[in-house]
């Protein structure tokens, strides 16, 4: 059975990642990108599912483990009976290869330290042909199925069953490497890496990258780390962002509401963007905007609310039978069937974006500003167009007022641009367009018998999502209805402290009622809180929320008060996102702390 969520820890290359959990196993990694089939796929199974398993032999060594600094290598020290040795696991990056190094270094005594290997490409449906090609001076094993290939190079192992499996001592001050790397099986082997020099590059670009960032305000350290999450989930060649770096982690204990979150949704893309901005990392903006170029070259009226990481539209929804699920909760799901709906709101996330990168900096090219245009046409073609809205409902599409709101941000946007900014267009038409949705948000998504606006057009129910008015300046923070609004979601919406993101049980979202609360929303509502001139609030539901993220500062989609544990899938990029700009609220909302410890520029 796998660990509870929050005690996986990821690296990953920019290309793709690995869950390395606090027992030593890797039960989750698929290469050579994020959305590629599974290698090791444990954590929606058990061992046979695939995994690599390193730790000592002493069933009873106790483990603490960090990260190395500002980055994203994995240092876990291991004490024994007779003696400690550190582990030091990371993805090389930079290299343009698929490596795992995990690296034994002996701290004092000697420790015998175990290995298990099981290799199951395709989300396990594919038992390589295994096989020893290296001597006894460099120990390596072959495993090959289908288009994919792995070699490890390291201590000799030896086929127990469908396992592989070995020990080896390590003693104080001795070190061994083990390398796992992919490759096409229709290639050689790569050559043996160069671990040192593999080490001291990576650690120099994640430090490099950190140290360009700025933050001031509470739980720095959590906010830095959340920052090189987002990074590490921003694909290093197209500029992709994927929304986590797992799939079918069950949103409820047993559940069925299990999504694959390993591509790149234009709304979860653009949020990530306007706070990397924030930090004033504007490289991934230009990077982004040109992966977006390319993604949704063309005809805009083709343009879906997600792709994969290189721009691919196909992600047909399919469910994986070769993997039962994360402790038994099934379907696994490959691809996203959410593809293939309308939701109106992702465009005005993406204006929103850009027009904070041209603020920032960005110059606009040629194309950057036509494609905007032609968003804002795309857009006012579907004015009348019900959606699936932000949570991406799978029952009957509605007037959600969330997306009534972000349609009216898009177009404000494009006004913006003519009028701050030069850019030519019809700002008369978007003026136009923008207020009839004012207009009709006002008339048809607020209940003035409540003063609170509405999930969507007709009902009485919120939704945690209406938060974000304010954030993209439709309205106040402290404005009467946004104020209305936030005392009706603390009304129907806390649970434990923390925000559902709609009463499943009273709304039709086309799956069964129940879920847990979604951490995302607890962080909009901390913002909400700082911005509005509640900061005791906002910082005691703050520190509640910081503690709620793992041992290694990583944060997954939901919580489950009931059973302490985290849910959904991991890293999340909106939860991390939403709690840098929590962070960041209530800094500007205490200016006069801004000389604390807590709140030094980073180094």
């Amino acid at each position: 059975m796998p660990l509870a969520i929050e005690d996986y820890a990821m690296i990953g290359d920019r290309h793709t990642a690995a869950l390395v959990g606090r027992d030593g196993s890797i039960d989750w990694l698929c290469l050579p990108r994020f959305d590629s089939p599974s290698t090791f796929g444990a954590l929606l199974g058990d061992a046979d599912h695939g995994r690599w398993l390193l730790r000592p032999a002493d069933g009873t060594a106790t483990a603490t483990r960090r990260y190395k600094g500002d980055t994203l290598i994995l240092e876990t020290e291991w004490t024994t009976q007779n003696g400690v040795v550190r582990v030091t696991d990371f993805m090389p990056y930079g290299n343009r290869r698929a490596d795992v190094v995990r690296r034994v270094h002996g701290v004092r005594g000697a420790v015998r330290m175990r290995q298990d290997l099981r290799i199951r490409f395709g989300y396990a449906s594919a038992l390589p042909w295994v096989r020893q090609v290296g001597g006894a001076a460099g120990p390596a094993l072959l495993a090959a199925a289908g288009p994919d290939a792995l070699i490890l190079r390291g201590p000799e192992l030896r086929a127990t069953g469908h396992a592989h499996t070995g020990e080896f001592t390590v003693s104080e001050g001795e070190t061994v490497d083990l390398v796992l790397t992919w490759f096409p099986s229709h290639r050689e082997a790569p050559a043996p890496l160069d671990v040192d020099a593999a080490f001291a590059s990576t650690t120099a670009e994640w430090h490099d990258w950190a140290h360009t960032l700025t933050h001031r305000g509470p739980h720095h350290g959590l906010v830095i780390r959340s920052l090189l999450m987002l990074r590490a989930l921003t694909h290093e060649d197209t500029g992709g962002i994927v929304a986590a770096a797992t799939t079918s982690l069950p949103e409820q204990a047993g559940g069925v509401r299990n999504w694959d979150y390993r591509y790149v949704w234009l709304r979860d893309a653009s949020l990530t963007l306007l706070v990397l901005l924030s930090h004033k990392s504007t490289g991934e903006a230009a990077h982004w905007r040109d992966w977006l170029l390319r993604a949704i070259a063309g005809d805009p009226s083709d343009v879906q609310i997600m792709y994969g990481l290189a721009g691919e539209r196909d992600l047909a929804e399919r469910t994986v039978t070769t993997l039962p699920g994360f402790r038994g909760a099934a379907p696994v799901r490959v691809g996203n069937g959410a593809v293939e709906q309308f939701q109106a709101d992702v465009i005005g996330e993406v204006m929103v974006a850009l027009e904070v990168a041209r603020e920032a900096g960005l110059a606009e090219t040629r194309d950057s500003w036509s494609l905007q245009r032609a968003l804002l046409e795309y857009t006012a073609r579907h004015i009348d167009e019900k959606d699936n809205g932000i949570w991406e409902m799978r029952g009957d599409p509605q007037y959600f007022t969330h997306s009534r709101a972000m349609m009216w941000a898009a177009f404000d946007r494009g006004v913006r641009a003519v009028e701050r900014h030069g850019f030519a267009g019809d700002a008369s038409t978007w003026r136009s367009m923008r207020d009839r949705l004012a207009s009709e948000i006002e008339e048809h998504g607020f209940d003035r018998t409540r003063n609170s606006y509405v999930q969507h057009y007709g009902s009485t129910e919120v939704d945690a999502s209406l938060l974000q008015l304010a954030q993209v300046g439709y309205l106040d923070y402290d404005d009467p209805r946004m104020l209305g609004t936030v005392a009706a979601i603390e009304h129907d919406l806390l649970a434990d402290g923390l925000v559902l993101r709609y009463r499943s049980s009273e709304v039709g979202d086309g799956l069964p009622a129940g879920e847990n609360p979604f951490l995302a929303c607890s962080f909009w509502l901390v913002e909400q809180y700082a911005k509005s001139g509640r900061t005791d609030d906002a910082t005691a539901l703050m520190d509640g929320l910081a503690a709620l993220a793992s041992d290694v500062g990583i944060f997954s989609e939901e919580y489950d008060f009931a059973a302490g544990t985290q849910m959904g899938n991991v890293p999340q990029a909106l939860t991390h996102l939403t709690f840098v700009r929590a962070a960041d609220a209530i800094h500007a909302a205490r200016p006069s702390h801004a000389a604390r410890s807590e709140s030094a520029e980073h180094p």
